[in-house]
């Protein structure tokens, strides 16, 4: 089963990376590929952008991504409340490709902040755009207080509520993407 997981985010230091890692490791048996947006580097979309350039290798590579996976885990970094830019311009653009850009794949969408507020507002708004960008959504998770539950030098979550949450949540992907059993053996 090959899961691709990301942190929607251009940030070197991205916990919302570092949760879609450890989350992924919980799936057993599973080829997971971390993705780095900073390696989807585009322009800002406009129409008249993309009557000038066409459609850039970048955003043609994120689908391709995409396409190959059969579970997808995204964890939403909260700007301002909303998307960070970078992720909605490269939705933007893969839109244009496969407007479904999520292909209708089994996904987990995840997001943490450092506030007691978990990037809540983000994920609110992920989960009710999942349907119209082709996102199977299984399950969403937000995690509070990153820092607080987050121990750096394991890369894990140390808070056993929030474990069992996530855990679930990768188990009910994990079936789902790779007609599995919660314990990794194939159905």
């Amino acid at each position: 089963m090959n899961i691709i997981a990301f942190g929607a985010t251009t940030s070197k230091k991205s916990i919302n990376k570092s949760l879609a890692t450890f989350a992924s490791s919980l799936i057993a048996e599973a080829r997971v590929e971390i993705l780095d947006l900073n390696e989807y580097e585009l322009p800002l979309f406009s129409e008249d952008k993309e009557a000038e350039i066409g459609q850039p290798q970048a955003a043609k590579d994120f689908v391709e991504k995409i396409r190959s996976a059969d579970g997808i885990i995204v964890s939403f970094a909260e700007h301002n409340g909303s998307y960070a830019a970078a992720y909605k311009n490269l939705v933007d653009w893969a839109s244009r490709i496969e407007q479904r850009v999520y292909q209708d794949k089994p996904a987990v969408f995840l997001a943490t902040s450092p506030g007691a507020g978990g990037a809540s507002a983000v994920l609110s708004s992920a989960k009710t755009s999942a349907p119209f960008f082709g996102a199977d959504l299984q399950d969403t998770v937000s995690v509070p207080s990153f820092y607080d539950v987050f121990d750096a030098d394991s890369k894990a979550i140390s808070d056993s509520t929030i474990v069992k949450q996530l855990q679930a949540a990768m188990d009910t992907l994990a079936v789902k993407a790779g007609n599995c059993k919660p314990d990794g053996q194939r159905l």
